[in-house]
């Protein structure tokens, strides 16, 4: 591997250069995406046994111990129970806002990685076939021996990028599949959350 990295040119480094930083923000963005799964159905029983048995303020300081954008749009709607339905709505809107930022941190920079790699490697495309051609011109004639070092650089460097890309384009699907899954567990925990305030009758409507 060595050897063809070598013999692929000056834009192999560069390639690697994609292929580290991508596989950094893979790692990393996974490892963020797993640790903000958790089990909302259990969490939201737990909120709400809370809740029952020792008041909202107990409910506040469990979802301050848990992590997770679940975890953070309860608190927020949470602290604004004394305001009413309508600033509690809000207070959750703004934190799903927020979280959604943080779930989708990264992703940009990945989907940037998947499209320069293979622009990277068809520029060394054109470059090999520019030197191949190039010695074709100074020696007047067709040489195999010649040509085939400008054309293993075309080759090789669109091999690279494309086999960076590829594993690439699967992990930003993966985690985007992660993130829509994630984005509906709040919706579907916050809405819960509130009509089970409202039924509790903890939470009204903001009186005018």
């Amino acid at each position: 591997m060595v050897y063809y990295f070598n013999k692929g040119g000056f834009l192999m480094w560069p390639l690697l250069g994609l292929l580290i930083i991508g596989l950094v923000i893979a790692i990393v963005k996974l490892w963020t995406l797993l640790r903000s799964k958790i089990n909302s159905k259990k969490f939201l029983k737990d909120i709400l046994e809370a809740i029952k048995k020792e008041g909202p303020q107990k409910a506040i300081d469990l979802c301050e111990h848990t992590r997770g954008p679940v975890s953070a749009i309860f608190h927020a709607g949470l602290s604004r129970l004394d305001k009413g339905l309508e600033y509690v709505e809000r207070s959750m809107e703004n934190e799903a806002a927020i979280q959604m930022g943080i779930l989708e941190k990264g992703m940009i920079w990945l989907s940037t990685i998947i499209s320069i790699a293979p622009m990277l490697g068809f520029l060394g495309t054109v470059q090999g076939m520019i030197v191949a051609f190039d010695q074709i011109a100074r020696s007047n004639d067709i040489v195999p021996s010649e040509v085939a070092g400008g054309i293993s650089i075309a080759l090789l460097t669109t091999f690279f990028g494309l086999a960076i890309a590829i594993p690439m384009q699967f992990f930003y699907n993966w985690f985007v599949s992660i993130i829509d899954g994630i984005v509906v567990d709040m919706e579907d925990s916050a809405n819960q959350l509130i009509e089970n305030l409202i039924d509790m009758g903890i939470l009204k409507h903001a009186e005018k």
